[in-house]
């Protein structure tokens, strides 16, 4: 049996669930539900208003918005 290992930003899901106690997923849904729509916006938003390090924040944005666009 294979395990399979997560690459780029759902590499750091784990550790963002574990570290901040909210699901990625719902992470992901104040995002989408944001006014702001650029990377580097949603970035420091996530950074400031909710206190997340910069690549947990950086990770969510990339796979979020790839998954918009």
């Amino acid at each position: 049996m294979t395990e399979k290992t997560a690459k780029g930003p759902a590499s750091y899901f784990p550790s963002i669930e574990k570290r901040y106690g909210r699901p990625v997923g719902e992470w992901q849904e104040l995002i989408r539900s944001s006014p702001l729509t650029r990377h580097m916006e949603l970035v420091g938003w996530l950074k400031s208003a909710h206190g997340l390090g910069h690549g947990h924040a950086n990770a969510l944005v990339a796979a979020t918005l790839a998954e918009i666009r």
